[in-house]
C-alpha cells in the first residue's frame, strides 16, 4: 500500500507481454468488485458516505457511482474494439460526472446493482475472447491506442484503486 491517499495501490503499471495467466487474474478481480465494494460500504451511515476519501477527493458515495459509470464505458470500449477496426472512443469528463445529481445523491446499492451487471457481463465477454482478440484495440484521443489485455488490466486495476480510496478511509477513520 501506498501512503499517497490518490494512489493507494500504486499507479497502473502493466507488464509488456500480458500472460493469459495475468488475463484470468485480473478477469477474477472484475468479477469480484462489485461484492467487495458492497462489504466495503455495508454498514456505513449516510454522513459516512458523503465523506470524501482524501482532502478535495471524492466522497465514497461518489466512488461508487464513478465505477459505475467508469466501467460502463469500458464494457461499451470492449465492445467497440470486437466489432470496429481501432474504433476511436468518446472520453468523458469523468469529474464532471461525479458532480450530477446521479453521482451526488443516490444510494451506493443504484450503482452496485449496475457494477453486478457490467463485471457479469465484461467477465463473460473476457472469457470468450480468442488469443487474436486480446490484440483488438481502440484508440482513446489523448492516451493513444490501447489493446484489450492492457485494457483488461487497467480496469481490474482501477477497480481495486477504488476499492482501497474506501477501505483506506474506513481504515483511518476507524469506522
Amino acid at each position: 500500500m501506498s501512503s499517497d491517499l490518490r494512489y493507494p495501490i500504486g499507479e497502473f503499471s502493466p507488464s509488456q507481454a500480458i500472460s493469459p495467466a495475468e488475463r484470468s487474474y485480473w478477469i477474477d478481480q472484475l468479477r469480484a468488485l462489485p461484492g467487495q465494494v458492497r462489504d466495503a460500504v455495508s454498514g456505513l451511515s449516510e454522513e459516512q458516505l458523503d465523506t470524501p476519501y482524501r482532502p478535495d477527493g471524492w466522497t465514497v458515495r461518489q466512488v461508487i457511482h464513478h465505477l459505475a459509470d467508469s466501467h460502463m464505458n469500458a464494457l461499451l470500449r470492449v465492445k467497440l474494439a470486437l466489432t470496429e477496426d481501432e474504433p476511436v472512443i468518446k472520453p468523458y469528463e469523468e469529474t464532471l460526472w461525479a458532480e450530477l445529481p446521479d453521482s451526488v445523491n443516490p444510494a451506493p446499492e443504484v450503482s452496485l446493482k449496475m457494477l453486478d451487471g457490467i463485471h457479469a457481463r465484461m467477465a463473460l465477454l473476457f472469457k470468450s475472447l480468442k488469443e487474436d482478440d486480446w490484440h483488438r484495440s481502440y484508440v482513446h484521443p489523448v492516451n493513444g491506442k490501447t489493446r484489450l489485455d492492457r485494457h483488461l488490466g487497467l480496469y481490474a486495476w482501477h477497480g481495486r484503486h477504488h476499492l482501497a480510496h474506501i477501505t483506506s478511509l474506513v481504515r483511518r477513520m476507524d469506522w
